[in-house]
């Protein structure tokens, strides 16, 4: 994930071309490793008024990738004051952001009822099977998830 970063980084808007040349060496030498790819973040993010770093679904990553995630993000953003960082997951992720981030601010987002069904309509809407399900369980799935798992 940090070698998509650098890489959108060093492609876009002015960039020394040492920086640009070094990436294309590192990267086709051996591969840009974690201490490259942060030592090269670190700078280029340097050289840049602001840099928003967004995360999407923290989530999804194995516990090892996310750890090893935060622990490099954190050494960016206290050595890179022009750094922000955010991060969308669900909120079993929180504890382990602010282990690494001490100034988060979170905002819990959760489907209202409304959402929920536009959701589950599409999705039956594009059943690959859409006769393996009766009307009356189709009204049941309508009915019953979204009262179960709405603004819990």
């Amino acid at each position: 994930m940090l070698g998509a970063i650098l890489k959108q980084l060093v492609s876009v808007g002015e960039m020394p071309e040492n920086i640009r040349q070094t990436f294309r060496k590192r990267f086709s030498d051996r591969g840009l490793r974690l201490p490259d790819m942060v030592a090269m973040l670190k700078t280029t993010i340097s050289l840049r008024p602001l840099v928003y770093i967004c995360i999407d679904a923290l989530d999804e990553s194995t516990p090892k990738s996310r750890q090893e995630l935060l622990v490099s993000l954190q050494e960016i953003v206290r050595e890179s004051p022009g750094a922000r960082v955010l991060f969308t997951g669900r909120s079993y992720v929180e504890e382990e952001v602010k282990k690494y981030f001490t100034k988060v601010i979170t905002a819990p987002v959760r489907p209202t009822e409304g959402d929920i069904r536009v959701y589950l309509g599409g999705r039956l809407d594009r059943d690959t099977e859409p006769y393996a399900m009766d009307n009356d369980l189709q009204e049941a799935i309508m009915r019953i998830i979204p009262e179960m798992i709405s603004e819990v």
